[in-house]
């Protein structure tokens, strides 16, 4: 990692110089200053490791493989050697004097912080490990190894048959950890669990009898998946016979995790300068602000669509506009393959427009949602780690084959010909994809393994609003209204999620807000209800990330005048990683 010189040591040297006699003095304060930040690249780097040691399956994620044949049995002996560790950590950290260290260090420094107290919330209080089933699921950490490009099939499955020797005692952790669950994570573990089982079905049985792995390693790998499979079937009987019965009988608590948990979660996952109520407020104000631009580009466009009809009044003509323009989409069928071919387009408008320089190199493959996958978002970006740079990036799309006609009928008019474009434009180019292959080039190894939520979804956000301000969509009014149709759906999710888990908004409230107000095609609006029922604080990091970067560039614009360069924000930006906005906020003005 790159060494700073802390700036403010630079400047006491100078003024040692201008008041003569004073430069021994200088010197040593800018070696102390080295000294800091060498001493603490020293101790990130090494807490690193030891995040890969007690966090094997997250090592695995990001492509440190070291600790792949370990798989951490989630009882309370290891939350209680993870709280120990944790505070440990923290106690190091904050030894270090953070106003010594380059800025670069010093957001790093802030980000673990943050994250080592998180940890230690989570376990301590929030206790997700006791309601929420689908924590446990074994089936992402097999398929990333089976799928894995990072060794032999042959290695991969020796390591993958050391790993799933410690499922049965994974299981029964989960079985003994489950107490009083909400029944909207005991279903969503249910179905995540049998997608789990699907990974460990025929394929990898046909993989294993394909390698070239000695008969012994071969039969004692395939008893080791049919025992795996054993315990996941195990959990899904004890979920379906045990612990569902008992929550009809009205012993369950509820998804809602109430104020206090959901302002210290929010605190703690956004990292933003604002609060969860002033993030509500904000989102608030906003909603009023689209509605009133939606009138005015419904008003244009009507004459268009509906030359012999009056214009009625309010949001009611909106969504007439909006269901109009909603019949063009493309057919069920064709979903995924339309996804897959409007990729390059979205690939040549940035690079002719100049908006960010992109690296060809880093592949990008549209493929439809995994089973063990499904049930929370229907698209969404899995991205290689900062270890296995080249790996490429998946963008999954959720098939639309558990829908009945009616219902993929309402799917297909939410995410239509426009808004599937913005849909690609925020998951792919220059949205996730994008920004995470900046991420990974980060000088800082910590901005890119503790990437912060809102400034990762808040940029995939910015980049469909400034696609269209640089033209994408060629200005027509449509294009603009379905985008705002479709921020629509962030601000709303910011309003969704404080109200539901804050405020206690009842589906028939939640489901009038996303249809009414948002304009939301029923199914959709449905599934955004199943989400807040399984989620909290996520959904707000759209809006969130979304308001403070818009906020910094405005900001920056100010400042820079007519010397303002779009590309060169966008890559300034990008450069610092997936860190809090509000520290990449300081870091930019500072530069």
């Amino acid at each position: 990692m790159k060494k700073y010189v802390s700036l403010v040591f630079c400047f006491l040297g100078l003024i040692g110089v201008f008041l003569g006699g004073c430069k021994n003095k200088s010197e040593t304060r800018q070696q102390a200053g080295e000294t800091e930040d060498t001493r603490f690249d020293t101790f990130k780097n090494n807490l690193v490791l030891k995040f890969w040691r007690i966090h094997p399956e997250w090592a695995s994620s990001v492509g440190y493989h070291r600790y792949d044949n370990i798989l951490t049995i989630p009882d309370n002996k290891y939350r209680r050697g993870l709280v120990r560790s944790y505070k440990s950590y923290l106690k190091e950290l904050e030894a270090f004097a953070q106003h010594k260290l380059s800025e670069n260090n010093q957001t790093d420094f802030y980000m673990l912080q943050n994250f080592l107290a998180a940890g230690i919330w989570q376990v301590d209080e929030f206790k997700d490990y006791k309601w929420n089933p689908a924590i446990y699921n074994i089936g992402p950490v097999v398929a990333d190894m089976v799928n894995g490009r990072y060794d032999s099939l042959d290695n991969r499955l020796r390591t993958l048959s050391q790993r799933i020797a410690y499922s049965t005692a994974y299981y029964e952790a989960a079985i003994d950890n489950v107490k009083n669950p909400t029944v909207e994570h005991t279903q969503l573990a249910i179905l995540q669990n049998k997608g789990a089982l699907s990974v460990l079905g025929s394929a990898l049985v046909d993989s294993v009898q394909a390698s070239h792995l000695n008969p012994a390693e071969k039969n004692l790998l395939n008893q080791r998946i049919e025992t795996t499979r054993l315990a996941i079937d195990n959990y899904i009987r004890h979920l379906q016979e045990n612990i569902l019965p008992a929550i009809k009988k009205g012993k369950t608590r509820s998804f809602r995790i109430g104020q206090s948990q959901y302002t210290q979660k929010f605190n703690f996952e956004n990292e933003s300068g604002y609060t969860a109520n002033e993030i509500y407020q904000r989102a608030n104000l906003e909603k009023h602000k689209i509605h009133r631009a939606m009138l005015a580009l419904t008003k244009q466009l009507w004459p268009k669509y509906f030359p012999k009809q009056a214009m009625p009044a309010g949001l009611p003509a909106v969504k007439q506009m909006i269901n109009r323009l909603s019949q063009q989409h493309v057919p069920r069928d064709s979903f995924i393959t339309a996804i897959r071919q409007q990729i390059p387009a979205l690939e040549k408008f940035v690079n002719t427009r100049h908006l960010l320089t992109q690296d060809p190199t880093q592949p990008l493959i549209v493929r439809a949602t995994p089973l063990y996958m499904q049930g929370v978002a229907g698209a969404s970006v899995s991205a290689p780690g900062p270890y296995e740079k080249n790996a490429a990036t998946y963008y999954n799309v959720t098939p639309l084959t558990h829908y009945t006609p009616a219902q993929a009928e309402s799917y297909l008019r939410e995410y239509n010909t426009y808004t599937l474009q913005i849909l690609n434009i925020h998951e792919a180019i220059p949205g996730h994809y994008t920004q995470l292959v900046y991420s990974n080039k980060s000088p800082s190894v910590i901005k890119a393994i503790l990437g912060n939520n809102a400034m990762i979804e808040g940029w995939a956000v910015y980049a469909e609003r400034m696609m269209l301000e640089q033209g994408y969509g060629r200005n027509s009014p449509e294009m603009w209204l379905m985008w705002y149709k479709w921020n629509l759906r962030v601000t709303l999710n910011a309003i969704l999620d404080y109200s539901v888990h804050v405020l206690n908004m009842s589906e028939e409230e939640a489901l009038q807000l996303l249809t009414q107000e948002g304009f939301q095609e029923e199914a959709e609006a449905r599934e955004k209800w199943k989400r807040v029922t399984i989620s909290q604080v996520q959904l707000t990091s759209y809006f969130t990330g979304y308001t403070e970067i818009m906020n910094l560039r405005d900001e920056l614009k100010s400042k820079a005048g007519k010397n303002f360069n779009l590309k060169n924000f966008h890559e300034k930006f990008l450069s610092y990683g997936s860190a809090p906005v509000r520290y990449i906020r300081d870091m930019m003005l500072e530069n």
